[in-house]
């Protein structure tokens, strides 16, 4: 008789580096949305970041080098958000990465 060694292959767990991964916000994703208010004027919004972060100086940070103002919601659903004057999706992008907050691939951009 021949003997046959067969090799089952294991499941591919797509989110195994995410689970490993030590990275800040590893698990989740950084949303950032713009909301169109009245004729030009528009509001960025800022949501998904750890709970660990300090957002006041997160936002203080962003205010100051944006020139813009800005504020701090809390809701109860959705925690902590950061509100900013402005379209500032790829300038908050761009921050968030060089800070070092969070991975290119953890921010998801909506609107428009």
């Amino acid at each position: 008789m021949v003997e046959l060694e067969i090799q089952i292959p294991t499941p591919f767990d797509p989110f195994a580096e995410a689970k490993e991964s030590d990275a800040p916000g590893a698990n989740s994703y950084v949303h950032i949305r713009i909301q169109q208010r009245n004729g030009k004027k528009s509001l960025t919004t800022v949501q998904g970041l750890k709970k660990e972060f300090s957002y006041e100086k997160i936002l203080k940070d962003l205010k100051k080098v944006f020139c813009c103002n800005g504020n701090v919601v809390q809701d109860k659903e959705l925690g902590k958000i950061i509100q900013l004057q402005g379209d500032q999706r790829k300038n908050v992008s761009q921050f968030l990465i060089q800070a070092g907050l969070v991975r290119k691939d953890q921010i998801k951009i909506h609107g428009f």
